[in-house]
């Protein structure tokens, strides 16, 4: 792992064998959009363990088939498990932040309960990842949408926890 990049904070390969999600080129069918430290994150909270970068990426693949607007994927994990108190679930990599689709495409957030709230896409994408994927829960406060349990502060996304 030594010299891997400049940034101690944002290594390409932290010590569990976790790869940051890639940056996300528009082709991907996904983005990437995130704090960490009050900063955009650059890719520091998104540390997937192998079976949530499987998950992201054949998700991302699979909407990019139905639809052209791409999937915003924010918080999973801080390199090498990195304990902190904004995201204290967030620590093995079996947990994704996902933004609710917008109705305008773009790649902003939006609350379940604004105008340009797509349910049904949202909908779509839940099931995405319930389709391909071991989902073990998924927090939203959509409660329109199966499926999904209400959360606090979950109205601006939706949080899926997989199967490890």
């Amino acid at each position: 792992m030594a010299n891997q990049q400049d940034d101690p904070l944002r290594p390409i390969q932290d010590k569990r064998g976790f790869f940051m999600l890639p940056r996300a080129p528009n082709e991907s069918g996904y983005y990437n959009y995130g704090m960490m430290d009050r900063k955009p994150d650059r890719g520091g909270y998104q540390y997937p363990h192998p079976i949530m970068m499987q998950a992201i990426l054949r998700v991302a693949l699979e909407w990019q088939s139905i639809d052209r607007r791409r999937v915003g994927i924010g918080n999973i994990s801080r390199a090498d498990r990195f304990d902190d108190t904004d995201h204290d679930s967030h620590l093995d990599g079996l947990q994704v932040d996902v933004r609710p689709m917008r109705k305008d495409g773009l790649e902003l957030p939006v609350v379940w309960t604004d105008r340009q709230y797509d349910r049904d896409a949202t909908a779509r994408l839940i099931e995405l990842f319930r389709t391909f994927s071991p989902v073990k829960l998924i927090y939203f406060n959509d409660a329109s949408i199966p499926f999904v349990r209400p959360a606090l502060a979950h109205d601006n996304h939706f949080h899926v926890a997989l199967i490890g």
